[in-house]
């Protein structure tokens, strides 16, 4: 079936404003600016200010979701359903598990590249996968043990591209093997994220914007309020302030208001994360999660893409092999060799139809949207 103009439109912004996501955080993290208290000038590394950015821009979700609700109920015949009640500390465990994964793969963004910053969030299949096993009773079928043992090798791959890739960056040795482990550490917290939610948040049918939104307004007011004691807590060479401390926020503000261009990065990254999360909602209702799934791994090409064009990373053959062994893994968890299955077993020798229509109507795991 061809995809009308808003499907269309929908899978662009997608994939344009998850690019931007990703992108706009690194464009920032390049820039050097002078600081506050008259001190020279040094790489703007405040990832911690940039994970409040990031809920700011989630929370706006809550905004878009009451805004759909009074434009519906505005009309003769609403089409969205009442709202149920729910508590709303529900969305608290998971809102900490996003805020601890996502300041953790800010700080790491920091020490590697941004495109194997994006291949290695596949890492969550891994860990949802095994979670889902011990926490939720879910069984996995061969194609899914299959697809995490194949992502496990992508990894390898692209862990292995950085390795050897180091001696070009800016980033030395240390820092890239730091920053990789940190990211798929955090893929772990993420992995943990998606199996409270589906334990105590979606039986309670919360509209997806409202959702996000209440774990953005969470993340938000906890991380903007941690950012005091960040202030003050050392950090040694870790920290990439001056005064070598957690997360300086009002040295951020002072390079921000050194370098206007670093104010445009944080807006970039406020506002693509809003609307990402709208539109990869909406292409889950309106086409389906497997398109959802694969916009998501283009995103990954762009990223790269522009990430050579730009001159932040040199190119390196074996980034392309573990990313195509990512995606092959990504496809075998989430079941996207079943269509290609189901098309070849449509034709029959001949002479023996009944038998082969008989394979189609076997057990098929539906696509497990959790990675």
């Amino acid at each position: 079936m061809a995809w009308t103009r808003y499907q269309l439109l929908l899978a662009a912004l997608m994939l344009l404003t998850g690019s931007i996501n990703t992108l706009s955080a690194k464009w920032a993290d390049n820039f050097s600016a002078a600081g506050c208290r008259g001190t020279g000038e040094h790489p703007f590394q405040h990832p911690f200010l940039q994970a409040v950015g990031m809920f700011l821009g989630e929370f706006s979700c809550l905004v878009a979701f009451y805004l759909l609700m009074w434009r519906d109920r505005r009309r003769a015949e609403p089409i969205l359903a009442a709202a149920q009640p729910f508590n709303p500390l529900l969305f608290l465990p998971p809102a900490l598990c996003d805020m601890t994964g996502t300041s953790i793969m800010y700080v790491a963004l920091n020490m590697t590249s941004a495109s194997s910053f994006q291949m290695l969030r596949g890492a969550v299949i891994i860990f949802t996968g095994l979670l889902s096993v011990a926490f939720l009773g879910r069984k996995l079928v061969l194609s899914q043990w299959l697809g995490i043992a194949v992502t496990i090798a992508g990894l390898v791959v692209v862990g292995l591209a950085d390795l050897l890739n180091s001696q070009d960056e800016k980033h030395n040795l240390s820092e890239v093997i730091t920053g990789d482990l940190l990211i798929i550490m955090a893929q772990v917290i993420v992995a943990i994220q998606m199996v409270l939610e589906e334990k105590f948040v979606y039986k309670h049918d919360v509209h997806p914007l409202r959702a996000v939104g209440t774990e953005g307004l969470f993340g938000f007011v906890i991380l903007t309020l941690l950012l005091i004691p960040m202030y003050f807590i050392p950090a040694g060479s870790f920290s990439g302030s001056p005064r070598r401390v957690l997360e300086d926020a009002l040295d951020a503000f002072c390079q921000v208001g050194r370098q206007p261009l670093i104010a445009l990065a944080l807006l970039g990254n406020i506002s693509s994360i809003a609307f990402f999360n709208f539109a990869g909602i909406s292409v889950t209702k309106e086409i389906s999660a497997t398109t959802r799934m694969v916009l998501d791994s283009l995103r990954t090409v762009v990223i790269w893409a522009v990430s050579l064009a730009v001159g932040w990373e040199t190119f390196h053959a074996l980034q392309i092999l573990g990313f195509l062994i990512l995606l092959a893994g990504a496809a075998l968890y989430n079941g996207l060799h079943q269509p290609l299955l189901a098309r070849l077993a449509r034709r029959p020798p001949a002479g023996t139809p009944g038998e082969q229509e008989s394979l189609l109507h076997g057990d098929r795991l539906p696509i497990n949207a959790d990675s």
